[in-house]
């Protein structure tokens, strides 16, 4: 028999899970979410929570997959080669497009489909409980008189954080060592224990720590303060121009059916509302960002276009 073409088989995925979701329920009872992050990082923490409350508003089973390696190309891969039929999502965040724009790798961000966007995630700079650092100022200052000494954390090299970081010491002209790491949990240990003078990071990712006074936040580098945390000053009121936007949601292969993007939209809108969840998102710092796949689509687009100019800004791509 004659091999179908790929967009003819595409058509066919999509047309059965499209019946399959006519006859009732979502049309695959177990999803995999497939995240670049390992385990303990941002996007694991986030899927994880978002996956336990979500669960039972579709009626699904979620498993979670960490495939790290490659800054995110290796994840994005393996989503992008699945069926198009809603039983393997991609987690997204600023990272995958990052990769895409600077190593061009055989499957980009435009290689799957936005689903949804569910937060923004606020980055914040912070340093150890014990550090002498007691503000963002002091970090910088002993920076730019100890020019190539101090070490500051940041993501792998293709993450918003690690843009972030190179924007924070090309405005201060502080030299720091920038440093990467695969994920925001090894870097927050490395802060903890000495080895770096400052990190980056999502909030939920060092929620513990905070509560327990282990880390000591400097400054936020949202456009303005953040509710959950009203006495962190943004860096720009510190002086440091670097305002930052992250994003998390999901993104499926292409052609996922219509009745697919509704589900998830939905699901997630319904999970939003749930006062048990509501508590731990809140408690972590993230905001909700609800978009469904066109308003998804297009934020995406746009982001993407404002990340290639930051790049070509820095001197990192052409």
């Amino acid at each position: 028999m004659a091999r179908r073409p790929a967009a003819a088989l595409a058509f066919v995925i999509s047309l059965a899970a499209s019946a399959a979701w006519a006859q009732g329920g979502y049309p695959v009872p177990n999803v995999t979410l497939v995240t670049h992050s390992s385990p303990g990082g941002g996007s694991d923490v986030f899927v994880r929570t978002l996956a336990k409350y979500l669960g039972p508003k579709m009626g699904v089973s979620f498993a979670i997959e960490n495939v790290t390696g490659g800054s995110g190309a290796r994840a994005v891969a393996r989503v992008a080669q699945a069926p198009a039929d809603g039983s393997m999502l991609y987690v997204t965040t600023p990272t995958y497009i990052q990769t895409t724009l600077l190593s061009k790798p055989q499957f980009g961000y435009d290689s799957l489909m936005p689903v949804v966007t569910v937060f923004y995630d606020p980055e914040v700079l912070y340093t150890r409980a014990q550090s002498p650092y007691r503000t963002l100022a002091d970090a910088i200052s002993f920076a730019k008189q100890n020019q190539g000494k101090a070490r500051w954390g940041a993501a792998n090299p293709a993450s918003l954080e690690r843009i972030a970081m190179e924007r924070l010491n090309r405005v201060t002209q502080a030299r720091a060592i920038v440093v990467s790491y695969e994920g925001g949990r090894d870097q927050m240990l490395n802060v903890m224990n000495g080895t770096l003078d400052l990190g980056i990071g999502e909030i939920q990712e060092m929620v513990s720590q905070i509560e327990a006074g282990q880390v000591r936040l400097l400054a936020t580098l949202t456009a303005n303060r953040l509710p959950g945390l009203p006495a962190l000053p943004t860096a720009k009121e510190q002086g440091v121009d670097v305002v930052v936007t992250k994003f998390r949601g999901l993104a499926g292969p292409k052609n996922l059916p219509p009745g697919v993007l509704k589900a998830w939209h939905d699901g997630i809108k319904a999970a939003l509302a749930d006062p048990a969840y509501q508590k731990e998102y809140q408690r972590e710092g993230l905001v909700p960002a609800l978009m469904a796949h066109d308003e998804a689509a297009a934020f995406t687009a746009g982001f993407a276009g404002d990340v290639g100019r930051s790049l070509r800004e820095l001197g990192v791509i052409k």
